[in-house]
Formats: structure tokens, C-alpha cells, sequence
């Protein structure tokens, strides 16, 4: 009797599409319980190569499909449409970068399904930051330095300003997938970027108002809407602008934030302080920050010294010295739009999941009278991302100070609280603007 040949054929539904949109991907033609290797190659930035593989089995009519299938072995354990892209790692572990070198062009994923018999079958995967009619500009206006992407379609639209984290640069990517979903977004850098400080030290609040007047003066925003969006440091600056500028911000959305001032940290000048330096700065007076005298902080997490992985510890050490933390608080009492906080519940870069739970605490004992929402996502850590990107980075390099750090979570935690946090954010937004961006 002679076994049966498969001739498998993978399906894409859709083949391309935004970033944020899950795929179905199915392998049919094969023979009823038949083992079936699925393999995912994507080239990401300056040609790095990632990669995945999970192994499957065929079900009685010799179908796989992803949307229900958990691979009996692999890179991820669980039923997940797209476990094949959140699972990659770079081939080459030296570089950690996730998205397209060209913020306009489309990651291009390969898909490979092979036999036990050596037979194979590939298909091609796009995955879009910027939809169609999406208009990418640079502003090098009033000392300004960003990139503002503009949706499809006649304005006005609400404005979203962009701010990344300790990291620096602008944060394109996030930017384009807002305008994909109809926002304006102004993707301010503030460090790091061209003609700034590579450093975040002694970064003046001042520059970051001249972006919120340009945005509310040059944009023309959709009923006067301006919101503030950051990460991590960016997280923090995005509560302190509210609380600083509430006349400018019409809502904050501050991703793994922080609750107080802190100092330089990683991204500072080590001729400035270096880890302790100041960060902000307004009328050229320094913001009192948390590691400025601070009594109850006998070690430096990222000096060598025990714990060398999970360096977020030292932030609950700072937190004992109470007077300090009065005086580097945010006063977020004083922003008057709605605010949304994303944060990871296993962070180990700092406690966002604390930091946004004493952001609510203070917000709600102030009476504050907009909408106040936190996101807390279980076996999440600090590199809450976009959706549908590689999230098993769970340690890295610092990208200023060199050092490596521990973000903390899971891969498929980090997955989850990626795709829940963006569709949060979407959600938040289009409630508070009366818009509809989950088209």
C-alpha cells in the first residue's frame, strides 16, 4: 500500500495589511496527522534576519490552522493566529531592532511549511506601518526636531504628540500606525535625534511646550485636540507636560511611566551626572529628582552590584525616602484632560505597574474630574510595544548608556499586553475624541 503525498499550500488572509492586523494563516493539502514545520523569516532594521519555527499537526482533513492550533513544539506553546511573528528572535543577537529600516516601506515576512518528506511551501507576509495616503513629513521648525504623519482623508483630525522613551530618536513607527487610524501624529524627538543632545540631561520643558503650541497653532487640530502619548521616560515626560502645560494637553496616554521625576538614569551625560544628572529643567532651574540626595539608596543598580538583572529594585529603595519623593512627585492633580496609563505587572526595568497605580490614586483623591483609566497587563514587562512585533527581548542593551537591563514579562505575556494596550489606546482615544479609528 502506498503512504499518501501532501502538497501543502499555506493561506494569507490577509496577505498584507497594517501592522496592528491579525493574519489567518492556514496550511492545507497535507495528510491527516502529519507533522508540519512552520518556519517565519522577516528582515528588520539595516538588514538584520529573525526567525521562528514551530512544529504542528495536521487535523483529520490535513488542515492546519494557526487561529486554532497550538504547535506541539517550538518557539511558542499556546493557540496564538500570530505566534509565528511575536516569537522571533534576530539570527544575529547583536541586533535588537524590530522595525523596517524606512517607516514607509512594509516588512516582507516569509513563510515556509515543510514536510517530514522534505516537501515545502512558502507564501509571503506584509506587514504596513503607514496605510494607504498616509503623508510622512519632517519638521525642523522653531528648533524643533520630528516627523509628523498625517492620515488619508480631508481634516481636521485630532492630534497625537509622540514621545519615545530613554532610548531617544522619534518614534516613527507608532506615529504612522496613529495615522493609519485617522490621528494625527507628531513624532517629537527630544534627544538623540538630529541637531539635539545625545543625551537626555537637562532636557528644558520649554522646548517640549514650543511643540505643543506648534502642533495646537500649525496643525489646527480637530476640536482643538492635543494629546500627549510616551513611553517609559517618555511615560514621564507625558505626565509632567500635563501637569505642567494642562492648557496645551487635551489627554495624556503614558505607557510603563513613571509617577516622579527621576534622574538621567541610563540616557544621561556622564560629563553631567551621568546616572544621577538632572533630566528636565524649566526656566533653567533643575526638577528636583529622586536620586538627588536620596537617603535610602545605599547601591547602584547598574554599577556591577547585586542585583544585576532586576535593577528596578533600587526604584522601591528611593521610594522609602518620602520627603524626597514629595518633592520629586508629579503633580498630576493638575492635569485636567483624561489620562490613560499602560503599565506591565512584571516590569524589571522600573515599577510602572506602582508608578500608575500611585498616577490613579492621586488623581482620584484630587477629585479629578475626566475619564481615568489603567491598563495592568499580567506577565508584561517594560517593552510594551505595537501589536503583532516580536516581544521575547526580554533583556537588552541600553541604547545610550551601553548597559545591559532587564525588561522582564514573557514573550507571550509582552504579545498580549502589545495587542491589548494598542487596542486600549485606540479605544481611549476614540472615546475621549468621538472619533472611530478601529475601522
Amino acid at each position: 500500500m502506498t503512504n499518501p503525498v501532501s502538497a501543502p499550500v499555506i493561506s494569507i488572509d490577509p496577505v498584507d495589511g497594517l501592522i496592528d492586523q491579525p493574519r489567518r494563516i492556514v496550511v492545507s493539502g497535507l495528510v491527516p496527522d502529519e507533522l508540519v514545520a512552520i518556519s517565519a523569516h522577516t528582515q528588520r532594521a539595516r538588514g538584520a534576519v529573525w526567525m521562528s519555527q514551530a512544529t504542528f499537526m495536521a487535523d483529520a482533513d490535513g488542515v492546519i490552522d494557526l487561529a486554532r492550533d497550538a504547535p506541539v513544539g517550538g518557539d511558542y506553546a499556546e493557540v496564538s493566529a500570530m505566534g509565528l511573528i511575536w516569537s522571533q528572535q534576530p539570527v544575529e543577537s547583536a541586533n535588537h531592532e524590530i522595525f523596517a529600516d524606512e517607516v514607509m516601506e512594509p516588512l516582507h515576512t516569509t513563510l515556509t511549511a515543510e514536510t517530514a518528506g522534505g516537501i515545502q511551501a512558502k507564501a509571503e507576509l506584509l506587514q504596513r506601518f503607514a496605510g494607504p495616503g498616509v503623508d510622512r513629513r519632517e519638521i525642523r521648525e522653531e528648533g524643533l526636531v520630528g516627523t509628523l504623519f498625517t492620515p488619508a482623508g480631508p481634516g481636521p483630525h485630532p492630534v497625537v504628540v509622540v514621545l519615545n522613551g530613554s532610548g531617544g530618536g522619534i518614534n516613527e513607527p507608532r506615529g504612522a500606525l496613529l495615522a493609519s487610524r485617522g490621528y494625527q501624529a507628531f513624532a517629537l524627538g527630544y534627544f538623540k535625534a538630529p541637531g539635539l543632545s545625545p543625551f537626555i540631561t537637562e532636557t528644558p520643558l520649554e522646548y517640549l511646550e514650543t511643540g505643543l503650541r506648534w502642533a495646537h497653532r500649525k496643525l489646527e487640530p480637530k476640536y482643538g485636540f492635543v494629546a500627549v502619548s510616551g513611553q517609559s521616560r517618555g511615560g514621564e515626560l507625558a505626565l509632567l507636560l500635563g501637569a505642567t502645560f494642562p492648557h496645551l494637553v487635551s489627554a495624556v496616554i503614558a505607557f510603563v511611566p513613571g509617577a516622579v521625576v527621576h534622574g538621567a538614569q541610563g540616557a544621561g551625560d556622564p560629563a553631567r551626572g551621568g546616572w544621577q544628572g538632572t533630566t528636565w529643567t524649566r526656566g533653567g532651574v533643575p526638577l528636583t529628582h529622586l536620586w538627588q540626595d536620596n537617603q535610602a539608596v545605599h547601591w547602584h543598580p547598574w554599577a556591577g552590584d547585586t542585583p544585576p538583572s532586576r535593577h528596578h529594585s533600587v526604584f522601591f529603595e528611593g521610594l522609602k525616602d518620602k520627603a524626597l519623593v514629595e518633592q520629586s512627585r508629579i503633580p498630576v492633580e493638575k492635569i485636567t484632560g483624561p489620562v490613560l496609563l499602560i503599565s506591565g505587572r512584571d516590569d524589571r526595568a522600573w515599577p510602572s505597574s506602582l508608578y500608575s497605580r500611585m498616577v490613579v490614586s492621586s488623581l482620584h483623591r484630587a477629585g479629578h474630574p475626566g475619564l481615568v483609566r489603567h491598563l495592568d497587563f499580567d506577565d508584561a514587562g517594560h517593552a510594551i510595544n505595537l501589536p503583532i512585533v516580536p516581544s521575547t527581548q526580554l533583556s537588552r542593551e541600553h541604547p545610550v548608556s551601553k548597559v545591559p537591563y532587564t525588561n522582564g514579562g514573557t514573550p507571550s505575556g509582552n504579545a498580549r499586553a502589545n495587542e491589548g494596550s494598542w487596542k486600549g489606546m485606540l479605544a481611549f482615544l476614540d472615546e475621549v475624541t468621538g472619533s472611530s479609528s478601529q475601522k
